[in-house]
């Protein structure tokens, strides 16, 4: 049995920070898509996307958007998501580590559930009984009653499950049959690993594919199963011979996703290829090219297929239904020297101007040459590194480190920002950054040393004035993602920057933030600055200048 509960991250693994820089709305997939579910109650298409985000599409709809909304919640690759309780309910697994869920009509997160300890990778949904189980890299499968989860809140999330143990790699592919009796499981093993749910006993063990098991399905009673490897080929197997009764060579490479009609005699097949494929199952030889793709995430219709169609040499659909235009995701990326600002370079070839301070674009260069851009940008200064950046989600994530998050040093001016006194003071870039990313977290708008003072003033209604928001200098976006996170890539918590003053992220965040942010959001206490400038004077024959520099 495995337990969860919410864990209190302060004082425990190393905490990191991060933020996003994006639009406030993202209303395009930025990256692939991993996963979809359809709704042909009310015609919505839900999206898993490697941009962290889960979309709502309306389809057939031609003469309007089709975007409807985003369901943000996850800080890493959503890789599977299932509707279950007729289209009410959506689950969604991540590669960060958490199994997530909502309420698909409203587009909200309900509860995440933490039990994984990698990503999970796969889901599958057992209709009749309401189950749900999850599987990943860290080989557990584990299974989920719906109906629990639903009944479930954001601080009351604590689960009791049943785990499937005894996969001897990660797993990347899950099936369980519609009444909830028969689970297998596909992974780089390249076996298939059969158990009963209601048990969870050991089955058996299906030996045949030669790569990794990508896809698999099974039919209503769980006495069939169909595979899709990497190897290129789609299995057949009967479950109680406990081999495989067929093999369909249909794609030229790796088969990454299959899907089948309700009376489990043709399968669809999608691969590395880009083909999509109809076969009939009952003969191989029957078997239909649907379409040939591109990047975009095309409509379908699809139908049965008589049983004296051949494979065609042009596609049947030439034409997609409807399309769903993907963005740009950012693919490269370079910070330039004044450790402020960052060069990027996406999917359709365009360079753009970040600041990382304000979290924000600064300019959109278009499709210029990017090493120009580098040499044109550089500037003679030495400003340590204070922050790292990934490009996983293709947006820009900034990562704030205990370690070296404070090490950068630069006078007001050099920074852009002018004082009201006229004096120029060392500012610390990592200390003003995260002041500004908690500015509406309630705990640091009140210096604790003037608490005494404040209860005194708010008498006099003159509480405003003694609240300190901010730095004082710059602000980030108000819908910024936050996201605290353990070193090795495990996400504590995530919230909008402006959404830090609500009673339960307040809450979450009283857990959550470390001590080494709390000492400068809440208590104030900035690095202190020790440099010392000095002189490098050049032996008269050498003929160089002077060069100017600091050091501790």
């Amino acid at each position: 049995m495995a337990t969860h509960h919410r864990q209190n991250a302060a004082g425990r693994r190393k905490v990191q920070v991060s933020y996003v820089i994006r639009d406030e709305v993202e209303k395009y997939n930025r990256n692939g898509v991993n996963a979809l579910q359809l709704d042909p109650a009310l015609n919505r298409l839900f999206t898993a996307g490697r941009d962290s985000i889960i979309r709502i599409w309306s389809v057939y709809q031609h003469k309007h958007d089709p975007y409807i909304a985003s369901m943000e919640h996850h800080t890493d690759w959503v890789n599977d998501i299932v509707l279950c309780c007729n289209g009410k309910t959506l689950i969604s697994a991540s590669s960060d580590t958490t199994v997530k869920v909502w309420n698909a009509h409203k587009g909200f997160c309900m509860s995440t559930l933490r039990t994984h300890k990698d990503y999970v990778k796969a889901l599958a949904y057992a209709k009749d009984k309401e189950l749900v189980a999850s599987a990943g890299l860290d080989r557990q499968i584990f299974l989920w009653d719906v109906n629990t989860l639903t009944a479930l809140t954001a601080s009351n999330n604590t689960v009791t499950t049943s785990s499937l143990s005894g996969n001897k790699d990660s797993i990347y592919s899950l099936a369980m049959n519609q009444m909830g009796t028969v689970i297998v499981s596909g992974s780089t093993e390249k076996v298939l690993r059969v158990w009963d749910p209601r048990t969870c006993a050991k089955l058996m063990k299906l030996k045949g594919h030669t790569d990794n098991v990508k896809s698999l399905l099974l039919n209503r009673d769980g006495t069939q199963c169909l595979s899709g490897s990497s190897d290129g080929t789609i299995r057949l197997w009967s479950l109680g011979q406990q081999r495989c009764i067929a093999t369909y060579r249909v794609h030229d490479e790796g088969v990454w996703a299959l899907q089948v009609n309700e009376a489990f005699t043709h399968v669809y097949s999608g691969g590395r290829d880009k083909k999509i494929y109809c076969t009939d199952l009952r003969n191989p030889d029957i078997r239909v090219l649907i379409c040939s793709l591109k990047n975009e995430l095309f409509i379908i219709s699809s139908g049965e297929y008589d049983n004296d169609c051949s494979t065609p040499l042009t596609p049947l659909c030439t034409q997609p239904e409807q399309v769903i235009k993907g963005g740009a995701s950012i693919i490269q990326c370079h910070i330039l020297n004044d450790k402020r600002h960052i060069l990027t370079k996406d999917t359709n070839n365009n360079v753009a101007f970040w600041d990382v301070l304000k979290a924000c674009k600064g300019e959109d260069l278009g499709k210029v040459e990017f090493d120009e851009e580098i040499k044109k940008r550089f500037k003679m200064v030495y400003v340590p590194n204070w922050f790292s950046v990934d490009l996983k989600t293709g947006m820009l994530t900034i990562t704030l480190d205990e370690s070296d998050c404070f090490a950068a040093w630069v006078s007001a001016k050099d920074a852009g920002f002018s004082s009201s006194d006229g004096s120029d003071p060392k500012l610390n870039l990592g200390g003003l950054l995260l002041q500004a990313l908690l500015e509406f977290w309630p705990r640091t708008r009140i210096n604790p040393m003037d608490e005494e003072e404040n209860e005194v003033n708010h008498v006099n209604g003159e509480q405003e004035n003694r609240i300190q928001k901010g730095n004082g200098y710059f602000q980030v976006p108000p819908h910024t993602p936050v996201i605290f996170g353990e070193a090795g890539g495990r996400t504590l918590f995530r919230l909008l920057c402006r959404d830090s003053g609500g009673e339960t992220e307040s809450m979450l965040l009283n857990e959550t933030v470390p001590q080494w942010v709390i000492d400068i959001t809440v208590d104030k206490n900035m690095p202190k600055f020790n440099k010392i400038p000095f002189y490098l004077q050049p032996h008269s024959s050498s003929g160089a200048k002077t060069l100017k520099n600091h050091s501790n």
